[in-house]
């Protein structure tokens, strides 16, 4: 049976809620294969809060997306289990969103002392393993910064003195780390600028997990009120 009166209005933006959830969840598995691949380059692979986070963000992205075909479906069809099935599935994966909007909050600061640990083991592998030092020079440049610390970091590791890599110059040339002049260096770590950076990008992805979290809300409550409505019209039948 057809719902009608008030609740055709509720369908027809529980249609436009699942148009939003799946742009949500593109707009999701996206920044989770972004954040995946800024930390591959940052941050050694492992199994740590900081580098499993663009993970369940790419598992909540796809699992959304299924949730709102069925929620899609449910709805077309005015098929009572389905939309039973995508408002238990949604009341999950939102508060998978907000746990995991949580732990990037209360990890933020874990992300920049696991870069710090990394960052300075890889510039140990700099001077024999040609993949770390482009990688290490790819980050110098792009952040404008030094060391790990700073500049002063790679006394240790170059051994020669007054030497640094090219890509920690003001203006890189081949051989302008070799002598250089302070003023002509980029002096500050890479640790706090980078570190930085990537504590704001968890605290944004974690902003947005909660915006869509309460969006998803008002998913639930239109899918409830639309499953009262089916009921009601088999209890009629």
């Amino acid at each position: 049976m057809a719902v009608e009166g008030g609740m055709k209005c509720v369908k027809f933006l529980l249609y436009v809620l699942l148009l939003a959830f799946c742009a949500f969840a593109v707009g999701l598995i996206t920044v989770g294969i972004g954040a995946q691949l800024v930390l591959n380059q940052t941050i050694t692979p492992g199994a740590t809060p900081g580098s499993l986070l663009p993970v369940v963000i790419i598992a909540v992205g796809a699992f959304l997306f299924l949730v709102a075909f069925v929620g899609c479906c449910g709805a077309c069809k005015e098929n009572y289990c389905l939309m039973i099935t995508f408002a238990i599935f949604l009341s999950l994966i939102m508060l998978v969103e907000v746990a995991a909007a949580i732990a990037g909050y209360v990890f933020r600061d874990k992300v920049i002392s696991e870069f710090n640990k990394d960052f300075r083991q890889q510039m140990q592998n700099y001077p024999q393993n040609n993949h770390t030092a482009s990688i290490l020079d790819s980050m110098q440049e792009d952040f404008k910064c030094c060391g790990a610390a700073n500049y002063t970091d790679w006394e240790k590791i170059l051994i020669v003195t007054k030497r640094v890599p090219d890509s920690c110059c003001v203006n890189v040339t081949q051989g302008c780390g070799i002598n250089f002049n302070v003023k002509d260096i980029h002096t500050e770590g890479c640790v706090e600028k980078i570190g930085g950076w990537l504590r704001s990008k968890v605290l944004v992805v974690a902003a947005v997990a909660l915006g869509i979290a309460f969006v998803e809300v008002l998913g639930i409550v239109f899918a409830c009120c639309l499953v009262k409505s089916i009921r009601s019209g088999y209890e009629v039948m």
